[in-house]
């Protein structure tokens, strides 16, 4: 058994540790291999493997995209081009749209009655990235929630108070990016985007049609029967299984790093690119 993690985030999107806080925490908990995949931005990427590469661990660029769906629906991708221009347009348009989003939850809180700006949830950040959590985490530190879980349940979540929707990429064109750029797409926490994985198929179908070439397998509040399931559906359509906890940092519900899985989980020379 090896332990890998290919679903982390650090202080260029949502995350809480910078990209070397975070290879520190790899490295203490033994992970072998790993990828940054901070939500629409892969400014931390280079820093992230250099790091990882200075402590023998192999490193892999990733990023999160979001695309366009009825729910939930992400899109990781590994080993991609980071200079490819098309894939950094898109990611640049998707920071756009969440800016935009992040100013319009801003005065829906204030219309409640919640004294909460943007400048006070980028204080927050770390980065000029500013994510929903650095929202909700500015609503707990004034008292107006208890937790950054309630904040989203109440306010921030889809279909919430103070929610608000932005544009975005159908996920066949996130797929056809990646693809573009040399990288390998991956659906992400399809929990997230189907609660009753009976649905999963068709759109796995869809998206296998489109080029993916993944699905996250062991991903934070997966079961051992849920594991199984999608182990057969990535037999079932072709697909390569993959593993991450989506780490944000030691105030959300994943406070550790890493994933034990089998050494054969994946064709390590091709996805690691040789390193």
């Amino acid at each position: 058994m090896i332990r890998i993690d290919l679903h982390l985030h650090s202080t260029f999107s949502d995350g809480e540790l910078s990209p070397p806080e975070l290879v520190l925490s790899l490295k203490k908990y033994g992970v072998s291999v790993a990828a940054l995949t901070d939500h629409d931005n892969t400014d931390g990427v280079k820093l992230f493997l250099a790091r990882c590469r200075a402590s023998s661990i192999k490193g892999v660029s990733g990023v999160e995209v979001s695309a366009a769906y009825g729910g939930v629906l992400h899109i990781i991708g590994y080993r991609f081009d980071l200079e490819n221009k098309a894939l950094r347009d898109a990611l640049e348009k998707n920071r756009s749209a969440r800016l935009e989003r992040n100013i319009r939850i801003c005065e829906r809180l204030r219309e409640i009655g919640f004294d909460i700006t943007l400048e006070e949830a980028r204080s927050y950040a770390g980065s000029d990235v500013v994510g929903r959590p650095h929202i909700a985490l500015a609503m707990v530190n004034k008292g107006y929630v208890p937790s950054i879980s309630s904040a989203f349940e109440r306010y921030l979540a889809r279909g919430a108070a103070a929610y608000a929707p932005r544009p975005l990429l159908p996920p066949e064109e996130c797929i056809s990016l990646l693809r573009a750029a040399d990288g390998f797409p991956v659906l992400a926490h399809p929990l997230q985007t189907t609660p009753d994985l009976d649905d999963l198929p068709p759109i796995l179908r869809r998206l296998k049609d489109a080029g993916l070439w993944g699905m996250e397998c062991w991903f934070q509040g997966a079961s051992l029967s849920v594991v199984y399931r999608c182990l057969e559906f990535t037999r079932e359509f072709g697909l390569h299984p993959t593993a991450g906890s989506d780490f944000h940092g030691h105030s959300h519900a994943g406070k550790h790093v890493g994933v034990a899985v089998t050494e054969d989980l994946l064709p390590w020379a091709v996805f690691c690119g040789g390193l």
